[in-house]
């Protein structure tokens, strides 16, 4: 068994849960033979290397439970991507301070990051365990069914779309919502969950899965506004032509080399003026609204599910770490939907590491413009019972 501290930390975009998952592993270390002093990382691997550690053994069990409800990092986080340089800091704090554990809590570029340190240490000797810890509300790990953060996001998603669509159906127009999503759509795709009765929005479902054409997004609309006479659109903001560009962005990228989407109106403002061109000299109200960051660090729409697995995704890892001494990533495995079940179990990190997933075929109709029934057995059970809606 290992003996020594541990380092724990949080990487890339925050969730409502990421700090369920970060108090169930500080709670097990606790109780963790083998593991004495327990470090949390401020801002994830800079904050290792600049040695900016908060002391986690000291907090009392209330005040780990509030850290716990409230939603984004509380350690801080960071999108970095180590290099042999950051790498060779890294493993000179580790040493200075008898790091034998690490816990990464992150998506998949964290999960990169985490095999990228585990695989330093073997090549330098360090008798060291690293640990992803899931995390991301894009729902794109690998290996896992769902990913923390993710359940509590669609249900933000659905409850704005059920709110959004009787604004529509009150003042009637084509409304588009531009949702995060680089190249899944799950997230978006959970916004079919607000229809209640037939013809509730969103009537059309855009996800990066499939081919963005405008000329057949521009005929989805006019046929939708002819049924229903009003439109509400759920975007992904990952869509893209034929040739892969995508539709909108801000041209910047990460660390990652990721291509920033997020924090910009420009897929929305883009598509808005495509809906009016195809209406060209007919009256219609035309409004497009980004979520952004609203998604992903919304309190009041936290999933039970999402709440309970975050924490014991947490708990898990380190008891992992502590039984076996073997680095590996954390994932979910379903049991059972009714009732809802689940299990979690460990995977390679290289099976994890920056690649991501998409929602498969069977989840995304034919035409490429909305879901199937399969998907909603997916997702209804992770978020859970919503709102009935009510009508005159």
């Amino acid at each position: 068994m290992l003996k020594g501290n541990m380092v724990i930390g949080q990487s890339g975009g925050p969730t409502a849960v990421i700090n369920q998952s970060l108090v169930g592993a500080i709670l097990a270390a606790r109780e963790a033979v083998g593991i004495e002093k327990i470090l949390g990382a401020r801002h994830g691997l800079k904050g290792i290397m600049n040695e900016d550690f908060i002391d986690l053994n000291s907090q009392t069990l209330k005040q780990l439970e509030a850290v716990a409800q409230t939603p984004a990092a509380g350690l801080g986080s960071v999108r970095l991507k180590p290099g042999k340089t950051e790498c060779e800091r890294v493993f000179e704090v580790f040493k200075k301070h008898n790091v034998r554990y690490f816990f990464y809590i992150g998506g998949n570029d964290s999960a990169e990051t985490a095999h990228i340190i585990a695989e330093m240490a073997q090549q330098e000797n360090y008798a060291l365990c690293t640990m992803h810890i899931p995390k991301t509300i894009d729902n794109d790990l690998k290996v896992t069914d769902h990913c923390p953060g993710f359940a509590s996001a669609a249900r933000f998603v659905a409850l704005a779309f059920m709110g959004d669509d009787r604004d529509n159906a009150a003042l009637s127009g084509v409304k588009i919502n531009v949702v995060m999503g680089r190249h899944a759509g799950f997230l978006t795709a959970a916004s079919a969950l607000a229809r209640q009765a037939p013809g509730d929005g969103p009537h059309l479902i855009y996800l990066p899965e499939r081919v963005f054409d405008i000329a057949r997004f521009q005929q989805d609309v006019r046929d939708a506004v002819a049924t229903h006479g009003r439109c509400v659109i759920a975007v992904s903001e990952g869509i893209a032509d034929a040739e892969g560009n995508p539709i909108a962005s801000t041209g910047e990228r990460d660390s990652h080399g990721n291509i920033q989407l997020s924090g910009t109106g420009a897929l929305g403002d883009t598509l808005a003026a495509h809906v009016k061109a195809a209406f060209s000299g007919e009256a219609i109200r035309v409004r497009a609204d980004t979520f952004g960051y609203l998604q992903r660090s919304f309190p009041a729409t936290v999933s039970e599910i999402d709440r309970r697995e975050a924490r014991e995704v947490g708990a898990f890892a380190v008891k992992h770490a502590v039984n076996t001494g073997k680095s590996a990533a954390i994932a979910i495995r379903r049991i059972a939907n009714a009732p809802y079940q689940s299990e979690y179990f460990d995977t390679a990190l290289s099976t994890v590491a920056r690649e991501a997933t998409e929602m498969d075929d069977q989840y995304i109709n034919d035409a490429g413009n909305d879901v199937t029934e399969a998907w909603l057995a997916y997702v209804r059970p992770l978020v859970g019972d919503l709102p009935e809606i009510g009508r005159l």
